[in-house]
């Protein structure tokens, strides 16, 4: 039997799990890009398995305890879907946008770079922008389809799409606000800059929207034929 917890453990799930999410994604883009050489395709290798392994872990460890959002575009779905209630959506993406900028804190702590500096990484235009629609739109997806028909394969769908998204999206699949946030003040190989950010936010908001809203339709119980 699953057990309920309560709201502030399910916050500090949803905080530490965020956290260590954005600790992988910019400790791996510095690792990556130390490592590589100079070759970006070698550097962003290195930050999509590490991103793509930790998602599989951190849903495994606190899936059962929060739900393992890490993500305010999943909160707003599950909103949307009416299986959290407002106030703990806007609790929910308080934590998980301050948990994001934890990891990014730790994670230039670890590699001795300024603990926040605004990224200088242009990340704009049409096709950076559909590319984060596209991509929120199939990380929820993922979710919303594996939780009706899979639900134990949920971590390992969500880790293998974000490994396919880095390489198939023009935007490498942010997917997340807080993601977006956190890195628009990490000045390495996975940031973005500031002045970018709202409109991947803005993008993922439209993504989320719309998968959440087809998905209603496609998931719908079909009714029981009317017996003459």
């Amino acid at each position: 039997m699953m057990t309920k917890f309560n709201l502030s453990r399910r916050l500090v799930a949803e905080c530490l799990g965020t956290a260590f999410l954005l600790a992988t994604v910019v400790g791996s883009g510095i690792m990556g890009e130390r490592l590589a050489g100079g070759n970006d395709a070698i550097a962003l290798l290195g930050n999509t398995i590490a991103t793509g392994a930790i998602l599989v872990v951190l849903i495994l460890i606190f899936g059962h305890i929060s739900g393992a959002h890490f993500n305010p575009v999943v909160t707003i779905s599950f909103l949307l879907q009416r299986t959290i209630s407002v106030g703990e959506a806007l609790l929910y993406i308080f934590v998980q946008i301050i948990g994001a900028f934890i990891g990014t804190m730790a994670a230039h702590i670890m590699f001795d770079v300024p603990l926040l500096i605004a990224s200088t990484t242009a990340r704009t235009g049409m096709g950076q922008w559909t590319g984060e629609f596209i991509a929120t739109f199939g990380l929820l997806a993922t979710i919303i389809g594996c939780i009706r028909a899979a639900p134990k394969a949920v971590p390992y769908a969500v880790g293998l799409f974000i490994t396919a998204g880095y390489w198939f999206t023009s935007s490498t699949s942010f997917a997340n606000p807080a993601v977006t946030l956190a890195r628009s003040w990490t000045n390495t190989f996975s940031g973005i800059a500031p002045p970018d950010a709202f409109a991947f936010i803005l993008a993922q908001l439209l993504g989320a929207a719309a998968v959440t809203l087809l998905f209603a339709w496609l998931l719908k119980p079909e009714e029981a034929s009317k017996v003459k």
